[in-house]
């Protein structure tokens, strides 16, 4: 099992900037990706940012050049830097960690999400 907790969420006023944390515990593979996600009212959960555990990233066009993902792998950490925030960034953020094995299916696993609110 993995356990996985996100913190940082908050309210900030557009244009402004947030830093969201997760770290996870338990029995993370060595091949794995944590990532995070987003979940809007009435919308679906979508990816926003992913990260490999040899550092590759992969964007949602939405926010690309506004956030940025990374990770410490020592402590089983991932960031995402928020900048230049806008009322559409508001919803749920969940932290996924991924084990990815060389023969049996992944397994994914989730925080239990963090409220961020983009308003005046």
């Amino acid at each position: 099992q993995v356990q996985v907790v996100e913190s940082g969420g908050g309210l900030v006023q557009p244009g402004g900037s947030l830093r969201l944390s997760c770290a996870a515990s338990g029995s993370i593979f060595s091949r794995n990706s944590m990532a995070w996600y987003r979940q809007a009212p009435g919308k679906e959960r979508d990816l926003v940012a992913l990260i490999s555990s040899v550092g590759s990233t992969n964007y949602a066009d939405s926010v690309k050049g506004r956030f940025t993902i990374s990770r410490e792998n020592a402590k089983n950490t991932v960031y995402l830097q928020m900048n230049s925030l806008t009322p559409e960034d508001t919803a749920v953020y969940y932290c996924n960690v991924r084990n990815i094995y060389y023969i049996r299916p992944p397994e994914d696993y989730w925080g239990q999400g963090t409220q961020v609110t983009v308003s005046s």
